[in-house]
């Protein structure tokens, strides 16, 4: 999710007069960027500008009120007046042309959610404070990059979360969700490795799969050396990266390697019916809608029979059983909360716990906007809360 241009001067262009300090760790959640990040050039080094971030979860709400320039769209007419600001922002950024009418390096390269929050930042005054984290980059598998988030000062063992960005399997890395991992970390205490697996088009179905699963090995096998506990390791993602931590527990089951303790899906792919009713309702919604999912599957899915497997066709998956306990968390302005909510309740019949969760009036990508959008802060505390939970047993 690699033609691609420099990090940091394209997020300087967009943010204009934003603190350098800010660059890595106000990039959050997005399905529209996908800039060169550290873990592709470095295997073993630390990573000084990813350490040296700040943690948006935490952010000041800032000395004024985040508030919308217009109406609601009709799209989403009950929108969260937050997260009206951010998507105002991100449709003066992007242009006319839609993601899915562009190539996917085009779409790598196109401004994003992460350059509209970091630059409703900067309008409403929202300052973030240092972040107590360290990283550093590690190979995890051949032609498979990680970031290593360890809490400043760790003895350990502590315990290990596997994160998997989103991006459609096409577009984003790992500093496009960053805050979102910085967050979690934070929050929980606990080590995260966040996984730089292959994209399409250019690694159709399976690598992206076969490259997740390859590093959650890496880290049962290794994480004594990260100073983590390899009893006490959960997987997480967000969208295309959910659909990936969820197919991670199906091969683990199926391989007979260690199921996880835990597994965190926020707002996955979890089905190739681009007729639920979230689909149908969403056609236009930003900053993912039907067209840009379609065209998320035509770059992934080397054919349509593809959309079928069991890997990304969760809800139709035939067995579910002996899985790991679930949170799933859910966008109510977003494509993918019907299949979602299926999921949730397929693995619920399964006799898999879960906790699921929606929040009604934001979008897709919502989740690592903690430092403006109040929704978001909450569902970071529902995710870290159970994560800790269930990794401290």
């Amino acid at each position: 999710m690699k033609s691609e241009r420099p990090f940091r001067p394209f997020i300087n262009r967009a943010i204009w007069l934003i603190a350098p300090a800010l660059t890595t760790s106000l990039l959050f959640s997005s399905c529209g960027e996908n800039k060169t990040s550290t873990e592709q050039t470095a295997t073993s080094t630390q990573d000084s500008t990813a350490t040296a971030a700040a943690d948006t979860s935490t952010a000041s709400t800032g000395s004024k009120p985040v508030k919308p320039a217009g109406a609601a769209p009709a799209w989403a007419p009950n929108m969260a007046p937050e997260m009206q600001t951010v998507i105002e922002k991100l449709t003066s950024l992007s242009g006319p042309t839609p993601p899915e009418e562009q190539t996917p390096a085009q779409v790598r390269k196109a401004p994003s959610p992460t350059d509209a929050t970091m630059a409703v930042m900067k309008d409403f005054g929202i300052p973030s404070p240092p972040s107590p984290l360290d990283t550093m980059s590690k190979e995890v598998a051949p032609g498979v990059k990680a970031r290593i988030y360890t809490p400043r000062g760790a003895q350990g063992p502590l315990p290990v979360v596997v994160y998997y960005h989103g991006g459609g399997w096409v577009i984003a890395n790992l500093d496009t969700y960053d805050p979102s991992v910085r967050a979690l970390a934070e929050k929980t205490n606990a080590i995260f490795v966040s996984v730089a697996y292959r994209q399409g088009p250019e690694h159709k179905f399976p690598t992206a799969h076969n490259d997740s699963f390859a590093a959650y090995q890496w880290v049962l096998k290794n994480a004594a050396s990260i100073k983590g506990d390899p009893k006490r390791v959960a997987v997480a993602g967000e969208s295309a990266g959910g659909n990936l931590a969820a197919a991670v527990c199906m091969m683990a089951r199926d391989k007979g390697v260690m199921q996880p303790k835990y597994q965190l899906l926020v707002y996955p792919i979890a089905g190739y019916n681009l007729n639920t009713p979230s689909y149908l309702a969403h056609t236009k919604s930003k900053p993912l809608n039907k067209p840009f999912m379609a065209w998320f599957f035509q770059h992934y899915l080397r054919t349509p029979a593809d959309g079928k497997n069991p890997l990304i066709d969760l809800v139709h998956a035939p067995n579910l059983k002996g899985l790991a306990p679930a949170t799933v968390i859910g966008a109510g302005i977003d494509p993918l909360m019907s299949e979602g909510k299926t999921y949730a309740d397929k693995l619920q019949a399964a006799g898999v716990p879960v906790n699921y969760k929606l929040y009604d009036n934001v979008t897709h990508e919502f989740f690592g906007m903690g430092a403006v959008v109040p929704q978001a802060r909450e569902a970071e505390d529902l995710a870290a809360s159970d994560l800790k939970a269930a990794l401290n047993k």
